[in-house]
This record gives structure tokens, sequence and C-alpha cells, in this order.
């Protein structure tokens, strides 16, 4: 008898809880990993919109004079200005963001046209070549030739990771100050909304 009782395996009981930690366990690895993934994927947009708001600042700390020649004893003034949105307010790719897929961009898709100064994502020094999950837009209330001075822009980064129709905004603004502050005012962090979607 004793010989018996020794030899005896595991209840059911016993083992239904053990699959019942092992379905938990997997359930969160699951879930943890998803959510790492989504998160590495976001990645890309605040990398985006951080490199078109930045591009704006350095375009704006470039500087830019008259590009006649001057007669003796005339000045000419230094001017900045921010990017004017050109065919970035469309944003790449034009049809929206991509839904549940990458999208691949053409060169063509981030230059101006030949001749236009100050414009668009070619005035931001920015553009992707490798494949994207984000529809990337900028937006600016500068014009060209005209005071850039309390003008607002802003960087954005629409996706929809997932492909369920929810789109995720990632969104940077900045500013230049008002008259007498000659520089760009960046906020202090990327706004989000659904980013995991």
């Amino acid at each position: 008898m004793r010989t018996f009782r020794k030899l005896r395996g595991f209840t059911l009981v016993e083992l239904m809880i053990v699959v019942a930690i092992i379905g938990v366990l997997a359930a969160l690895a699951i879930y943890g990993v998803t959510r790492y993934l989504r998160n590495s994927k976001t990645a890309e947009a605040r990398a985006g919109v951080g490199a078109i708001a930045k591009g704006n600042v350095s375009y704006y700390n470039n500087e830019a004079g008259v590009t006649s020649v001057l007669n003796p004893g005339q000045s000419s003034a230094f001017s900045q200005n921010i990017c004017v949105q050109g065919n970035a307010a469309t944003g790449v790719p034009t049809t929206g963001a991509p839904k549940g897929k990458k999208y691949q961009s053409r060169d063509s898709d981030w230059k101006e046209a030949p001749g236009v100064v100050g414009t668009g994502f070619s005035c931001l020094r920015f553009s992707m070549d490798q494949p994207q999950y984000f529809q990337y837009r900028y937006v600016s209330a500068a014009t060209l030739n005209t005071s850039p001075v309390g003008k607002a822009f802003t960087a954005f980064a629409h996706g929809d990771l997932n492909g369920d129709g929810v789109t995720s905004t990632f969104s940077y603004a900045g500013q230049v100050g008002k008259a007498g502050d000659n520089r760009v005012l960046l906020a202090p962090a990327i706004l989000e909304g659904d980013p995991s979607e």
C-alpha cells in the first residue's frame, strides 16, 4: 500500500492549475511582445516628426541674404524664415496613412517643383528612402518673402499600424518667437494620439 501511494501522479486539479498558469503567462507574453513591436514601429513616427521640426529650425538659423549685386555703399539685411508647407501639406503618401502595411515612397514624392525654394520637404531636408509605416505631413503658417515672426508650424505623422481604420497621430509643433525674440521655439514633447493604433 505504501509503495502505491508514493508512485501516484498529479491530480487533475493540480494539472489544471499548471495549465492555467502557463496560459496566463503566455497571454502576458503575447501582449508584451505585441506592445513592444508596436512601440518599435511608433519610434519611426517620433523620429520623423522630430527630424522635420529640427530641419525647420536649421533652415531658419541658416540666414539668407540678397542674391543680387549690391552697389557701393549699399547694405543688405539678412533674412530668416521657416519653410513654407508646399507639397508637404498633402503628405507622403498622398493617399493617407498606410493601413496595416508599409509604403515605399518615390524620390519625387519628397521634392518640390524645380526652382521653388523654401517650401515643402525639400526645404526641411526630410525624406525617407526605406519603407514607412506612417504618412508624413508639414503644415506652416509662413509664406514666402514675409516676416516669420509669430508664425507657427506643425509636423505630423499619421499611421494605422493594425489596419483597423483608426489612425494614430503624432505631432510636433513649433513657432517663431515674437518680435525681438529671433528664435524658433519647439514644444517640449511630441503630442501622441492613439499611438498604438
